[in-house]
């Protein structure tokens, strides 16, 4: 593991294996570790990038006033001229996924491949006039909510609220991977995690129709009805979209069922190199 000097605090990475690089980053009040079952397929026979983005896991706070989406992009893009990673494989979940793309709207045709797990285009999951999103803005009630009940208290009850209007487990069908990501969350100090929800409050959705490179939107059968149509929407826009549902996962679909995961990012890579 490594970290790489930013103006007001330090990334944190980590690097294993060799071979064409696959770069990982993690949802929202989560962290790398998310993606070891991806490592441990991926490291016998590719460069396996991961981070923890700014107010997550090892990375923790940095004195940015504000976050935002933007700033997680610049920090990716530091780190892939940092290791001088090209011809890369770039994947994320949730908010990992809205960094990628935000990534791809600046390098439409630097990556090898883009592949978007639980494929977000906008949180909340559907579009929103700016003046709308505006006068709603949660903050203050997320703000709250973590003073009353911490940061675990306040990812629990965003949880069972999207559970209530979905119906569906969301997060995970499986009870050990859910409870990690509670943990995780958990573990992220109260000021951070608003810091995070801000930033993906705050998040417009990215262009993404001049995209060259080949995207995958992949997500678990169990994911939220909005989300599964935001990613279809994306692999509609890009030049070269595929979608992908993953059976027995919902929006943790890496971890909920990783070798149907780790499968159809084989098969999609291949794919894309056959193409090129």
């Amino acid at each position: 593991m490594a970290e790489l000097p930013l103006d007001d605090g330090t990334l944190w990475y980590e690097e294993t294996g060799s071979g064409p690089p696959l770069v990982f980053v993690h949802g929202g009040w989560m962290d790398s570790d998310a993606w070891e079952p991806q490592v441990e397929r991926f490291a016998d026979d590719h460069r396996v990038v991961r981070l923890d983005l700014r107010g997550h896991g090892r990375t923790g706070s940095t004195d940015s006033r504000r976050y935002s989406v933007d700033l997680f992009a610049a920090d990716l893009e530091r780190l892939f001229d940092h290791l001088a990673l090209e011809d890369a494989v770039l994947c994320g979940l949730s908010l990992g996924n809205i960094v990628t793309q935000t990534f791809l709207h600046r390098h439409p045709d630097r990556l090898r491949a883009a592949v978007l797990g639980g494929p977000l285009r906008s949180f909340p999951p559907f579009d929103l006039p700016k003046w709308l999103k505006a006068a709603g803005n949660p903050s203050a009630s997320i703000k709250t909510a973590l003073q009353l009940s911490g940061s675990k208290g306040t990812f629990r009850s965003m949880l069972a609220s999207v559970r209530a209007t979905t119906g569906e487990p969301w997060l995970s069908v499986d009870r050990e991977t859910r409870t990690r990501a509670i943990e995780s969350a958990g573990s992220i100090s109260r000021a951070e995690y608003e810091k995070i929800f801000d930033a993906l409050y705050r998040y417009e959705p990215a262009t993404l129709s001049h995209v060259s490179t080949p995207t995958l939107a992949i997500y678990g059968e169990g994911e939220a009805p909005l989300v599964k149509r935001q990613g279809q929407q994306i692999a509609a826009t890009v030049e070269d979209g595929a979608v992908r549902s993953i059976p027995d996962a919902a929006h943790l679909v890496n971890a909920d069922n990783p070798v149907a995961f780790n499968d159809a990012l084989v098969e999609f890579v291949d794919r894309a190199e056959t193409a090129s």
